[in-house]
This record gives structure tokens, sequence and C-alpha cells, in this order.
């Protein structure tokens, strides 16, 4: 019987997310000025205020409040009816030095020999169902609110839009898990007032669907394009009225969207958060890493599907265990362990192997913090960095490292395909 899979995406004007895009924008200043910085970040957004807080021990001495300033102003808050301006708001400090019974167990006399920064199991994966193999419904639920957020910006054919706004996306499968046809779409974002109720909600249903998903269409392959039929069920501001949004409608914390960070439900998540934090925190260098081993195990046909599990011990080394389930959707005659086993002789998943593979102690985290970490186009940028106290710099860094395929023929060889 054909089954209903759903998955959501939140804008970087979402409280959550403004507080993640924060958190990552102070972890890059820092990664740039000291790329060796030890930092976990943590933001709580709310009306008119902004507190920042966790550890840091660094070289370097970064400006946070103009930096958070800058994030919010970026984003789009820059008005005073939003009740929330990188211009007005108050930004608090709490921030101090990282334990240093911790930090004994990362630092070792060797960076080779640097142990994980936490305990913990980390997930990563992919899926043949988009160019990209990301889960669909995610995809299709990101691509929704940056196209939304491209027409805000641009202010001539939707010009009420505020910058707060969530969207969700309901799949219909066959029994044999090929995508049928979409089933449902939400969009909820916030607008300015309008004069009536009843001309506001007809006007941006009629926006959202005539605008905004053809433009939406336009980004994905034909074969995906077919499954926007004329009987989509759409979900449009479905509580009515929503001028009242961003922080001061809810209060937004770090970490809180990890499952539309990474694969909107689809395979599995450890629990940990990645915004804020450094590489050295396995939570986020590891997942990275598992995506990395995840996508091109699939690319490379060792399967249809796979989600690859790691875990690590504080301060130790080595993972704990490697874990790999194809979900039977394997191409090669092996079992899902002696997949893992082979996987785990290709992909060096001790921390700081992870860090250098994957060019981690670099400045390339904020465009992390919005519509996902996983599924993005790999590609080379030049950054600018300026401080008050450390001058400007310019740096060249690769982002989405962990999307690159560079090791497919490594593992089309090792599995003889």
């Amino acid at each position: 019987m054909a089954y209903l899979f759903t998955s959501e995406s939140v804008s970087e004007g979402h409280p959550d997310k403004i507080a993640d895009q924060i958190s990552d924008a102070l972890l890059d200043n820092f990664l740039a000025f000291d790329p060796e910085s030890k930092v976990a970040c943590e933001t709580l957004v709310t009306t008119g205020q902004v507190v920042l807080a966790g550890e840091v021990k660094s070289h370097t001495y970064v400006d946070l409040q103009s930096i958070a300033r800058e994030v919010i102003n970026k984003i789009g808050y820059t008005k005073g009816e939003y009740k929330f301006s990188g211009d007005s708001c108050g930004v608090i400090s709490l921030i101090h030095e990282q334990s240093q019974d911790i930090n004994q167990g990362v630092d070792r006399g060797t960076k080779e020999e640097q142990g994980a920064g936490d305990q913990g199991m980390m997930f990563g994966y992919a899926t043949t169902e988009t160019n990209n193999y990301m889960p669909l419904a995610l995809d299709i639920s990101h691509k929704i609110l940056e196209v939304l957020a491209g027409l805000r910006r641009e202010g001539a054919r939707i010009p009420y839009l505020r910058p707060d706004a969530k969207a969700q996306v309901t799949i219909e499968y066959s029994d044999d898990n090929i995508p049928q046809r979409i089933d449902t779409i939400v969009v909820s974002t916030q607008h300015d007032e309008f004069d009536s109720d009843e001309a506001m909600l007809a006007k941006i249903k009629d926006d959202i669907i005539n605008i905004l998903i053809p433009e939406v269409k336009k980004l994905l392959p034909e074969s995906i394009q077919k499954l926007f039929t004329d009987n989509i069920n759409y979900h449009i501001n479905p509580t009515g009225k929503f001028v009242i949004g961003g922080p001061h409608g809810d209060a937004g914390l770090t970490g809180r969207k990890i499952v539309v960070d990474t694969y909107g439900g689809k395979g599995a998540h450890g629990g940990g958060a990645f915004s804020g934090k450094d590489p050295s925190k396995v939570d986020r260098s590891a997942a990275y890493a598992a995506r990395h081993m995840a996508k091109n195990l699939v690319a490379a046909g060792v399967a249809g599907e796979i989600l690859v599990q790691v875990s690590y011990a504080i301060g130790v080394v080595e993972p704990t265990s490697i874990f790999v389930d194809t979900y039977k959707s394997s191409h090669v005659d092996m079992s899902d362990g002696e997949i893992a086993k082979k996987a785990s002789e290709l992909f060096d998943m001790r921390p700081f192997a992870i860090e250098e593979r994957l060019k981690l102690r670099n400045p390339i985290y904020s465009e992390t913090a919005a519509y996902g970490h996983m599924g993005k186009q790999s590609r080379t940028v030049t950054k600018v960095f300026e401080s008050p106290y450390n001058g400007r710099i310019e740096k060249e860094v690769e982002l989405f490292t962990w999307e690159k395929l560079d090791m497919v023929d490594k593992v089309k060889e090792t599995f003889g395909l």
C-alpha cells in the first residue's frame, strides 16, 4: 500500500535559525583570525534582545555585538515594527573560557592524537531519489523557502513578505519507495498588515501557488516537476494572520532545528546540534564525515540508500563503532557489516583526520546555518573578515567539502564496481 512521508524546513528569519546564524558567524570570525580556536557558542533571541553564551578558547578577540547585529540586519530584521532589529536590539555576552577538563581530552602531543571532543553518535545519510542525494521532501521544503526569501529581497512581485517562514512537504510513495506525487504543501509566511484579513489570505495563497511554486519547479529536474499535479493540498498560512513573527513572536535558540539541518526525518539523528561548534566537536565534524561517506557510497553504486552511524568516546582518538544500514537496497554481494568494515578502511574517521580531509578549520560555517547543512554544492569562495582588533583579512575557502564526490573512484575500486 502506498504511504506518505513529510519533511519541513524553516526560513533564515525563523527565530531558531537567527540564533544558529549568529552562533556560526561568531565561530567563523574566531576561526578566520585564529584557526585553532575552540568554540561552543549558544545564542538566544527574543523580543529586542540577543543573549550570547558558551565557551571559547582563542588567541584572538572579536566584536561579538557587531557580528550579531550584522547577521540580524542581513537576514532582514531592519524595521522597528518587527519588534526586533539589528540596529536597536540589546546584545548581552556571557561567553567564557573553555573548561580545561574538556580541553585536556582534545589537545594532545600531536594533532593526529586529538581525541573526540565529546561522546555520542552521529549519522550520515544519502539516497538516489534526488540529484544531490538528499531526501526529496526536505529538498523541496528547503527550495520553497530559499525562493521565498529571494522574492522577499526582490520586493517587486510579493512586496509584503517579512523574514519568518516555514514550509512542509508531504510526498506519496509507492510500495517500492518511489515518489508518486506531492500530496500536501504547507507554507506559513510572516507578512505586513493588510486592510482586510479575508483579502490578505486570498492574496497570499494566490501568490504562493502562482508565483512561488512555479519558481521552485524551475529549480527541479523534469522527473520531479511531474510530481506537482493539480491535486496538491495547499495549506497557506492556515492559522490566518501572521504579522507578529520572528523573535517577537517566539524565542529562538541555537540547535533547535537539528532535523531541518540534516535529513528531514529520513535516516536518523544522534541528537547533537551543529551551529556554533568548532570541528573538534564531533557532533558537527563527524556528522559531516558520515554524510561524506554515505554520499560517496551511494554515488558509487554500493546501494540506493545508505545510513552511516559513527560513535565516539570523549578524549578517545578512534571511533567506538561504525555502522551501515543499506535498507536492503545494496547492489553488492556483502552484508551491511562487511560494507561498514570496508568503508571504515577507506574513510579515516579520527577527529583530526576528518578536520584535515574536509578542511574544517576554516571559516566556512555561516553558509551552513540556514536551509540545511547537507545537500549543498561544494564551491570555493573568497570571504572577507574585518575586526577593530585584528584588521581586515581575505580568505579563500572551500564550502561544503563533505558534499564532494571525491571518493567515488576509490569506493568503486574497493567494492569491485
